[in-house]
């Protein structure tokens, strides 16, 4: 910061991250300039625009964001009611960059970043170059924008992980593309309702945006409309309790709600759930219907449509000259991962953590919100605002802010790690948590015990206020 105080610290991405990033750089005399790719503020959120978050409104908005947009004035949500994607990019966030005035940029894709004059071989007094990134605009123009610090929230939205249990796509998955979705379907869309109605659905994946489509499939299987649609849910590890979250112990009522709501749609009969079963191949049938195979040689009964909701991964390819430390397994900041870790992660609370955390070998350059988690499967809004408000102060020069921890997190809802190989999580740790122990799944067809849902205007999940995958 000292080497080029006139540069301003370039935000990559206007998602709730990335404002909220410019807001408390804003708030300290700070000049941001966010790059987005998009044609408007929460571009990858108006994608899931009809998926309620299980956040309310009091806990999906910045504080900082909220200082900002008061002399605007912008009118506040119920804190208490539930946003959907759609509500929170065009109640929130959008005013929020508007607020931001000429500090976003539209259509403008970052293409790399690095140090000016130095790829991340060289030495040579590294420490005191300015960063440059460089930017792909939507009417074809480069530009090369030196800055004293970058914050990427791109987020991972871009990236889905496929279906394939080794982390590559199976054999035939992307030439079935056509009819492998990796996104929540909207089912109110008349359109995507005929798609889905009265067919046989896999939804691949056992986090928020499986229950989701799990749930939301259930509900179209009830209506008048949607008579004969049936789920085949397919999940890589056993299940038991502590696969539904929380419950009714979730801090974050909803989310607990949602899980329950995708139990009993496996409960009432709407969806069928196989288990231990790593996809290694989609292959069609001799009328064209799509039929999964696992490594172990089973095949499924032929379904009509393939939802792959296993997640997301970060796009590091543009980061690609400068130096960063990750964890070679999640891919997130090392010092961050042993926080988020899924394979040892269990019920309670992920340690508000801030720059320090995300700190790496080139000074200056933080990666933050979903894009810090790497192929970590939960995020809350709320840790990305704590993680850059502490960044904001640490680029200000202060440290005791920049180290002090203002969030305290709802706790429970993701139960036990990812625990034995496909098996369920049987862990000491999922045990004193939320979630009663419950012995190893078969991996085959299964009932649930019945459970009863939430409300029936319970809110669904997204993955940005929480990705759960």
């Amino acid at each position: 910061m000292d080497a080029a105080p006139a540069l301003p610290v370039v935000v990559i991405g206007a998602g709730p991250v990335g404002l909220a990033a410019a807001a408390h750089l804003a708030d300290r005399g700070q000049r941001a300039l966010v790059l987005e790719s998009g044609q408007s503020a929460g571009t990858s959120v108006r994608e899931w625009a009809h998926v309620r978050l299980f956040s309310t409104w009091g806990e999906v908005i910045d504080p900082a964001a909220e200082k900002l947009l008061a002399p605007t004035g912008w009118s506040k949500p119920d804190a208490d009611t539930y946003p959907s994607g759609g509500d929170w990019a065009e109640r929130y966030l959008q005013p929020l960059a508007d607020a931001l005035g000429d500090q976003v940029r539209y259509g403008a894709r970052v293409t790399g970043v690095s140090k000016a004059g130095r790829d991340r071989v060289v030495d040579t007094d590294r420490d005191t170059q300015p960063f440059v990134v460089h930017v792909q605009y939507a009417d074809d123009r480069e530009e090369r924008v030196l800055a004293a610090a970058v914050i990427d929230a791109s987020g991972t939205w871009t990236l889905p992980s496929p279906a394939g249990g080794s982390g590559l796509p199976a054999l035939g998955e992307r030439a079935a593309a056509g009819r492998v979705g990796h996104r929540v379907p909207d089912l109110t869309d008349p359109a995507v309702r005929e798609r889905y109605a009265g067919r046989r659905t896999a939804v691949i994946g056992s986090g928020a945006s499986a229950f989701t489509a799990l749930s939301s499939l259930a509900e179209l299987a009830r209506s008048k409309d949607g008579t004969d649609t049936k789920a085949v849910w397919v999940v890589r590890r056993g299940i038991s309790d502590s696969t539904f979250g929380g419950g009714a112990a979730d801090e974050l009522p909803a989310r607990g709600a949602l899980g329950l709501a995708a139990k009993a749609a496996v409960d009432d009969g709407h969806a069928e759930a196989v288990t231990g079963f790593r996809t290694e191949a989609v292959e069609s049938d001799a009328d064209g219907r799509l039929v999964l195979v696992a490594e172990d040689g089973r095949r499924l009964q032929a379904v009509d449509e393939v939802l792959v909701l296993t997640g997301f991964r970060p796009d590091l390819s543009f980061l690609s000259e400068v130096r960063l430390r990750l964890d070679e397994r999640l891919q997130a900041p090392v010092e961050l991962a042993p926080l988020i870790d899924p394979n040892q992660h269990s019920c309670g609370t992920v340690y508000p953590h801030g720059h320090r955390e995300l700190s790496h070998p080139d000074s200056g350059i933080y990666l933050v919100g979903m894009k810090s988690y790497g192929r970590a499967p939960t995020f809350l809004a709320m840790t990305g605002y704590e993680q850059v408000r502490s960044v904001a102060a640490a680029l200000a020069g202060d440290t005791e802010a920049a180290d002090r921890v203002e969030l305290v997190l709802p706790e429970t809802g993701v139960c036990g790690g990812s625990g034995l190989f496909d098996a369920a999580d049987t862990s000491p740790a999922a045990a004193e948590g939320c979630c009663a122990p419950a012995a190893p799944a078969a991996p085959q067809p299964i009932q649930l015990l019945t459970v009863s849902p939430g409300p029936a205007d319970t809110p669904s999940s997204s993955s940005s206020s929480c990705c759960n995958s």
